[in-house]
This record gives C-alpha cells, sequence and structure tokens, in this order.
C-alpha cells in the first residue's frame, strides 16, 4: 500500500468520526430545538457516515496490487464507489426534501434560540473538514475522497441553510415558522447540484475520458530530454484509483539497431516513473523518425 492510500485511508478514519459525532449533536439539538432543518441536517450527516465507510472500503479494496484477473490494479473499483457516494447524496436530499414538504404542511413550533449556537459551530467545523479533506484528495488523486470532501461542504452549506432558515423563524415570529424547512429544501436543491459536480469526473475516469493536459506536458518534457529521443507522438493518460497508466510514443533516430532503441525506451520509462512518482507504468512504443 502506497503513501498515498494509506494518507487517504487516515483521512476517510477522520470522516467517519466526524460525521458520527455531528449526527448525533444535530438530531439532539434538532429535536430538542423543535427544529426540522437541524433534523435534516442530521438525516444529511448519517448518509455521510455510510457514505464515508463506502469510501474507506473502496480505498482499502482499490490499493489492492495487481494480479491474474486485473493486470492493471483494482483502481477502477474508486470511481465505482464515487458513484454510491454520489447516491447516498440523492437519497439524502430527497429525504429532506419529502419531509421538509410534510413539517410545512403541519403546524409547529418555532426552533428554539440555542439551535443557532449549534448550527453555527457546525458551519465552522464542516468548513474545516471541507478544506482538509479537499486538501488530502489533491495530494492522493484520490477521486472518491473528493467527493467525501464535499460531502462536508455539503453539510456545511445545509447547515448554513438552517442557519438562515431559524433566523428569520425568531426574528418574524408567527407565521414564519416553516421558514426553516423551507431552507432545508433550497439546502437539499445545492446537494443535488454538487451530486451532479462529484459524478462528472469520475464519469469521466471510468470512462478514460481526455483530462490530463497537464501530465502530458510534463510527460513529453521528461521523455525528450532522453538523449536519442527525436520526438513524442501520440501520448495517452488513464487513471487508475490515485495512479496513472501512460501509451507513449517516441520517435528515434531510423538508422539506430533495435536494441539502442529499447534502451532508449527504458531509459525514458525509468525517468518518467522517477520524475513523475504518480505514474504506475509506462507502455513505450518506439517508431523511427521518418515515419513522422
Amino acid at each position: 500500500m502506497n503513501s498515498n492510500t494509506q494518507e487517504a485511508i487516515k483521512t476517510s478514519y477522520l470522516s467517519i468520526a466526524g460525521n458520527l459525532a455531528l449526527a448525533i449533536i444535530k438530531g439532539v439539538a434538532g429535536i430538542f430545538g423543535n427544529s426540522y432543518a437541524l433534523i435534516a441536517d442530521a438525516i444529511e450527516s448519517t448518509t455521510d457516515v455510510f457514505s464515508s465507510l463506502l469510501v474507506l472500503l473502496g480505498l482499502k479494496y482499490s490499493s489492492r496490487p495487481p494480479d491474474e484477473n486485473h493486470p492493471y490494479g483494482h483502481g477502477k473499483a474508486e470511481p465505482l464507489i464515487t458513484f454510491m457516494v454520489v447516491m447516498f447524496l440523492i437519497i439524502s436530499a430527497a429525504i429532506i426534501i419529502y419531509e421538509s414538504i410534510q413539517h410545512i404542511k403541519t403546524p409547529h413550533k418555532v426552533p428554539e434560540p440555542f439551535t443557532l449556537l449549534v448550527l453555527a459551530g457546525i458551519i465552522i467545523t464542516k468548513e474545516i473538514f471541507y478544506r482538509f479533506v479537499s486538501k488530502k484528495s489533491e495530494l492522493t488523486n484520490s477521486t472518491s475522497l473528493k467527493a467525501d470532501a464535499w460531502h462536508h461542504r455539503s453539510d456545511a452549506i445545509t447547515s448554513l441553510m438552517a442557519f438562515i432558515g431559524i433566523t428569520i423563524a425568531l426574528l418574524m415570529g408567527k407565521g414564519y415558522e416553516t421558514a426553516d424547512d423551507w431552507a432545508a429544501i433550497f439546502a437539499a436543491g445545492f446537494i443535488l447540484y454538487n451530486a451532479y459536480l462529484i459524478l462528472r469526473p469520475a464519469l469521466g475516469e471510468v470512462m478514460d475520458e481526455h483530462m490530463y493536459d497537464e501530465m502530458i506536458v510534463d510527460i513529453r518534457k521528461v521523455a525528450e530530454e532522453v538523449p536519442g529521443v527525436v520526438e513524442t507522438e501520440k501520448c495517452f493518460v488513464r487513471k487508475t484509483g490515485m495512479i496513472y497508466h501512460v501509451d507513449l510514443h517516441i520517435a528515434v533516430a531510423a538508422e539506430i539497431t533495435v536494441k539502442e532503441g529499447h534502451d532508449i525506451a527504458h531509459e525514458v520509462k525509468n525517468d518518467l516513473l522517477q520524475e513523475l512518482p504518480e505514474i504506475a507504468d509506462v507502455l513505450i512504443h518506439v517508431e523511427p523518425d521518418d515515419e513522422l
């Protein structure tokens, strides 16, 4: 298991613990504070616990080394887990919308003022979690960890909407008891939008979509610095979990021997693996420069 995977797993454990603690706090405060927006927030955090567990399982499975049946490793499991995380987001948003509508139809008390203090603490905590997990996702190149980070951000937004709704209900008084319910519905809409933002890159990863222009520039630069490489032609990159596989065509002088071309290709591969450690393997095709 490489360092990126270990770091991602540690971060996932922190997400699970944080989501579980906040779900309990929100649920208790929502029940005793007469706030369905806070209860809805607790529901969303509960689904976050399950989605973070999925992320953890996906990270552990995707880190398995290649075997006879999976020569490229098990990394594709990670975006598949991301799809499941998105499903949890959609389900939680649907539950929030449905229950909020039911509460709007049913008269209820104005939320208690102390719920605002609870929400303020949750908003700050969740935003900190988002920034921490998001940074870790960038460092580890983890799609599922990025999805988990957006769970924290969507939770912060849900709590912010609840804060605004409860504030309106408290300030405006009678007739505005449902303000926090409407706030929960708006928050659910934001969650659905985030679900799309998370789904799009994961889908591109599964389909091996061309998304790595910056890396290709770095690959060409490293390869063309190797003595004997005239130029580089085709270069394809595909992501598998937190690592990358590269197909590269290089041009060499037409008059050199097959062995010399083979040695150049090996040097290119070694340099790429050393300079770009996120690359797991490179398949190099050698062509004579007079055919380009």
